[in-house]
């Protein structure tokens, strides 16, 4: 019998990683909130000029596979991800400094928007194979459901302290706060020392770049758990980001007559029950197995749009069904990403983590926008509540891409090898543990 794993808290090196993380997810709730302020308060942008700093920000994502296929053949992940930090720390820095010059311009920020988003994605491509070496196997669960709580305690209280600080000192010098979150996150991240995960080598270093990119995709594509995990990930993402956050709001406005204090706070109960989500996911892995938790988060993520579609009656029973909602997708959306990355994390090689993570930024990332336009689409047409209800059905019957897979035969990642031998898949380099 195994001894259980050593307490992460105990884990100098991980709780490094855990403050840096969790610093820079209050800084993104600040910059979040001020850069679309800056747009309007300081810039008088319109709507749609808005709209387009939101788009450039999520834009680089559409090149992830290419850029995962070139980290992947570079040693050190970790310099990358410092540079990363540094990178936006220094963008976001410039903001402040225009505003205070009295130069900051509308193309300025776009420009701020683009290449932070980039260096996000270099970021985000870098981290998986840093992950894997920085946490032991039998801990990744642990190790996701610590930082998706930091993730969604960020949201508890980001919105409110970056609205404080706004209001204090103006959106643009509000940036800074940010930019320090990052220099921290960088300065905590670049001590560690982990086992570098080795570049790509041999013949297929010589491949293009592109060739490497189609690699990693064809990877996923081949991968009995990866492809499933992918296409019900894409399914969730398109359908509900037909309703997002705009949609919602619009509905709650117009339809429920809330008020923008009841709205609010009820998305603020949504970011309670995603941090409870966060806490409880390893005990629902253990409890009904890795695989079922995340299929369950797979329904309890998207369903909950329904509640909100159908609420009537006294003001009170309106506002009660949207903040239900909320909180019933954040627990779900924390047990599907939670335990989906750490299973994703067990089976992917080190030679492809980082290609394999610009794929599903790539296919994830890209689909939300045009989620977001097929719903806008639809409410036009059909009406806010069928769209909100389409939402809600066809991002629960994303669970089809699950269940002829082996993700609901894994009841914990010690149990993987196995299942992915009677499938045919190479599992060599995840042998199963003794």
């Amino acid at each position: 019998m195994s001894s259980p794993p050593t307490s992460l808290w105990r884990d100098r090196r991980f709780v490094r990683f855990w403050a840096g993380q969790s610093a820079s997810q209050f800084g993104d709730r600040i910059s979040e909130l001020a850069l679309p302020l800056i747009a309007v308060a300081a810039l008088h942008a319109s709507a749609n000029q808005v709209a387009w700093l939101t788009a450039l920000a999520w834009a680089p994502n559409l090149l992830a596979v290419v850029l995962g296929a070139w980290v992947d053949h570079r040693v050190h992940k970790r310099r990358l991800m410092v540079l990363a930090d540094l990178a936006r720390a220094c963008l976001l820095l410039t903001l402040p400094t225009a505003y205070l010059l009295g130069g900051v311009t509308l193309i300025h920020l776009y420009a701020v928007a683009l290449l932070t988003g980039a260096a996000g994605v270099l970021f985000n491509t870098a981290y998986p194979p840093f992950f894997a070496r920085l946490v032991p196997r039998s801990s990744y669960v642990d190790a996701n459901s610590k930082l998706s709580a930091s993730r969604s305690a960020s949201y508890v209280a980001g919105p409110a302290l970056g609205g404080a600080l706004v209001q204090a000192v103006t959106a643009p010098v509000a940036v800074i706060a940010d930019a320090l979150t990052f220099l921290a996150s960088a300065a905590l991240v670049g001590p560690i020392q982990a086992d570098q995960p080795a570049a790509v080598s041999g013949g297929r270093a010589s491949h293009s770049l592109l060739r490497r990119a189609r690699e990693g995709l064809a990877f996923v594509i081949r991968h009995p758990i990866l492809r499933a995990s992918l296409g019900c990930a894409t399914t969730v993402n398109f359908f509900t980001f037909m309703t997002a956050t705009g949609l919602t709001v619009l509905f709650a406005d117009r339809v429920l007559g809330l008020s923008a204090d009841l709205i609010g706070l009820a998305f603020g109960t949504g970011s309670t029950g995603a941090l409870l989500g966060a806490l409880i996911a390893p005990a629902v892995s253990r409890w009904i197995g890795l695989g079922r938790s995340i299929a369950v988060g797979a329904v309890l993520f998207p369903a909950p749009i329904a509640v909100t579609a159908m609420a009537s009656g006294p003001l009170w029973a309106r506002a009660g069904a949207l903040g239900l909602a909320e909180f019933l997708a954040g627990i779900g959306v924390m047990l599907f990403d939670v335990n989906l990355n750490s299973l994703q994390t067990a089976v992917i090689p080190d030679g492809m983590r980082s290609r394999v993570a610009g794929a599903y930024s790539t296919v994830n990332y890209g689909i939300r926008p045009i989620g977001a336009l097929v719903g806008g689409m639809l409410a036009t047409i059909t009406g806010l509540r069928t769209t909100l209800i389409t939402a809600a059905v066809g991002g629960a019957l994303s669970l089809l891409w699950l269940l002829p897979s082996p993700i609901p035969r894994v009841r914990s990642l010690a149990h993987i090898a196995p299942l992915l031998a009677d499938d045919g898949t190479e599992t060599a380099s995840h042998p199963a543990p003794r």
